[in-house]
């Protein structure tokens, strides 16, 4: 994925996919791609079944987040359960395969805070980058004690709802 989204970014052919229409689409396909695979009642779990073999296959689908419209994390979490991931080990694969990704993302981010030559404006955007940080912690903790008892069909529900007003917005 980064090496995909350094080469989509030096090319500016990232730009080309930003739009409504390829927002609104890809928020609906990958909503009902989510709700099938959320289906499944599955055993895996990641300390007997994880693989170099299947962080191979969710990484290849995380190039796909790079398209705007596409959550990282729902990708993801929808790779697992078609590998037949628990529902709860499905998210932890995603946030554990976040970890690269963000972090280099972030540090990408810093150096051109710190580069900038407002250092109010750099001042702000630390800050704000570690509350980002805070939040993340709770929100994961929060999200995973969620999945352990219900479905991801509010996920499923927001997203095919989001798309279909951002394909009328785009269409009307």
């Amino acid at each position: 994925i980064m090496i995909v989204g350094f080469i989509l970014v030096e090319t500016n052919y990232i730009e080309k996919v930003r739009n409504i229409e390829i927002i609104a689409w890809t928020t609906i396909i990958f909503g009902i791609l989510l709700y099938f695979s959320d289906k499944f009642r599955l055993k895996k779990n990641i300390k007997n079944h994880f693989n170099y073999k299947s962080a191979i296959f969710i990484g290849i689908l995380q190039i796909f987040s790079l398209i705007p419209g596409v959550s990282r994390s729902g990708i993801t979490i929808t790779a697992a359960r078609l590998l037949k991931f628990k529902r709860i080990e499905s998210a932890k694969i995603s946030f554990l395969l976040s970890i690269p990704t963000l972090g280099v993302v972030s540090i990408f981010g810093i150096f051109n805070i710190l580069s900038s030559d407002n250092l109010n404006f750099s001042f702000i955007n630390l800050f704000s980058i570690f509350l980002s940080f805070i939040f993340s912690l709770i929100t994961i903790k929060y999200f995973l004690k969620y999945i352990k008892t219900f479905s991801l069909n509010v996920f499923v529900f927001y997203r095919i709802t989001l798309g279909f007003i951002l394909l009328a917005i785009a269409y009307l």
